[in-house]
């Protein structure tokens, strides 16, 4: 049997693991006609079939199954030891893809990534904002970043920048001849801009006060799908909005917005940025958690209120 090459069987995990061959090549930076060929080849080679296709999608046979369970950690050692390579040479190197929601993209662009392409020269950073929660084993990312409690919990968590708090707030002209809400129940006698998550579905306000939870769908003739415009929007005096307290600092301060519900919008656990448990961590991704770890509260304070745009 004409043994095949290395470059095939990674070729071949890489769809396995995507189960798509367009992923699959965006992963390795080639086409999707360079990629199937390269399949074919190897189901030539071995004389067997790998993968069952479809028009719409792509899964293992028994057999494909069974190599991927034996080749995938062969892969992960040679991964270590061509890290270890890199390492003895002095420095990591290689690409980091990072997949964050916009709010932690803009923390860390703020804080860690200036020090951590000074620091690590050789490594290329792909950062990808978005708001949806994607899977980033099959979407071909090393790690992710999203709130602590969004966090799959299959995956290692290393949390970063503090506690976060969401506050609701209005602007003291939407709350002229109004009564103030004093419990979230009250909101239902206001109008209020409501948030459209990623999901498609909108957004339940949550509150907490000693121990007591409590989940509003608010009422409203508006809904945004973005912190800023949200912020935007109730210091243009449209109605309460409910946001992470450092998109509405600058409003805070300047006397655009005024908070409300003080007592019942206590810190939460902040961000996280996450990989797979059972993983190999590569030299750049294992760089950058430990620059997470040695990061000051002052250094993730003044972040975190630059990226708030104050």
């Amino acid at each position: 049997m004409d043994r095949p090459s290395l470059n095939d069987l990674a070729a071949f995990a890489a769809v396995a693991s995507h189960r798509s061959f367009r992923k699959a090549a965006d992963a390795m930076g080639v086409s999707r006609s360079a990629l199937s060929h390269a399949i074919i080849g190897l189901e030539s080679k071995l004389g067997i079939r790998l993968l069952n296709r479809t028009t719409r999608s792509v899964s293992l046979s028994q057999a494909g199954a069974r190599l991927l369970a034996r080749l995938d950690p062969l892969l992960q050692d040679l991964d270590q030891a061509l890290d270890a390579l890199s390492e003895e040479r002095g420095a990591p190197s290689g690409e980091l893809r990072i997949n964050a929601n916009k709010s932690g993209a803009r923390i860390l662009l703020q804080v860690v990534v200036p020090r951590f392409l000074e620091l690590y020269p050789r490594v290329e950073l792909d950062l990808v904002s978005e708001g949806r929660l994607v899977d980033i084993v099959e979407q071909g990312f090393d790690a992710g970043v999203r709130l602590l409690e969004a966090v799959p919990q299959d995956m290692v968590a290393v949390r970063f920048g503090g506690d976060v708090r969401f506050i609701a707030v209005a602007a003291p002209s939407y709350l002229q001849g109004r009564e103030p809400p004093n419990t979230p129940d009250d909101l239902h006698a206001h109008s209020c801009i409501r948030q459209r998550l990623s999901s498609g579905k909108r957004y339940r306000w949550e509150f907490s006060k000693r121990g007591a939870e409590i989940a509003v769908d608010v009422p409203g003739t508006l809904t945004l799908d973005d912190n800023d415009l949200l912020v935007e929007a109730a210091a243009a005096g449209h109605g309460i909005a409910y946001v992470p307290e450092h998109f509405a600092r600058s409003c805070l301060q300047a006397g655009r917005l005024v908070t409300l519900l003080d007592d019942w919008c206590p810190p939460v656990p902040g961000l996280a940025l996450y990989h797979p448990r059972n993983r190999h961590v590569p030299s750049p991704l294992r760089a950058f958690i430990d620059l997470l770890k040695d990061m000051d509260r002052a250094e993730w304070t003044r972040g975190t209120t630059a990226a708030s745009g104050a």
